[in-house]
């Protein structure tokens, strides 16, 4: 997959109580950041589509992860809706019949990713889930039918992109969140995680950050940080 601007490979979270913190943030990122992932905490605060809309007409590049899983035509209403509002990157967290409903209903520029396995969740809690089975084999799984169901890419963790890379075909889009820079190793609820850089050359083509940027004593300076670490890896 080509990229057409080489920034755009750092997605920061918005993990923010509401619009106007958001905007805030997105003030402080300046141009550092050019792609931004709004979710689950903002949809419930006022405001959210007008986020949206104000991220598309100051130039961003919008990810709305909000996971949908419901019968496939309320998910295909859903996603046909973020396509006329201009979102470039949807979430799908369902079976075959949601992610073939997601496809249909994308546009050309809404691109459509199966959530494969939360990084919050370790083998513990895959088991508890009653998922018994390796958990890059489950990822593995859930890309192929994702592409055979007509969405675009996948939401993975750093860890098993690289056999993604390997054993799915290359059209697929690899977004991975769990990313803390060497300087921010703090995980919190997050379990299964990765540097920049290492899942750059593992082969994912973005990254999701929240926190290390968010919490940041200087947010921006981290932002650039990260984007150095991103071209370094990719060259």
């Amino acid at each position: 997959m080509t990229l057409a601007d080489p920034r755009d490979r750092l997605i920061v979270a918005l993990d923010v109580p509401d619009a106007d913190a958001a905007r805030a943030l997105v003030r402080t990122l300046g141009d550092a950041v050019s792609f931004y992932k709004i979710g689950m905490e903002l949809s419930m605060s006022p405001g959210f589509f007008e986020l949206l809309d104000w991220l598309k007409q100051e130039g961003r590049k919008v990810f709305v992860d909000l996971k949908f899983f419901d019968i496939p035509e309320t998910v295909a209403r859903a996603v046909g809706n973020l396509a006329e509002r201009g979102a470039d990157f949807c979430t799908i967290h369902g079976n075959q019949s949601m992610m073939e409903a997601a496809a249909t209903a994308k546009s050309r520029n809404l691109k459509v990713l199966a959530v494969t396995a939360l990084t919050s969740l370790d083998r513990g809690d895959l088991d508890d889930l009653g998922f018994q089975c390796d958990i890059a084999d489950l990822v593995l799984s859930r890309a192929r039918r994702a592409l055979a169901s007509g969405c675009d890419g996948v939401v993975s963790s750093g860890l098993e992109v690289e056999r993604l890379r390997r054993e799915a075909p290359r059209e697929l889009i690899c977004v991975t969140p769990g990313i803390r820079p060497v300087e921010n190793r703090v995980m919190a609820d997050q379990k299964r995680v990765m540097t920049p850089a290492a899942a750059i050359q593992a082969g994912a083509d973005y990254l999701v950050i929240g926190r290390p940027i968010r919490d940041a004593a200087d947010p921006r300076a981290m932002a650039l940080s990260v984007q150095a670490e991103i071209a370094a890896a990719a060259t």
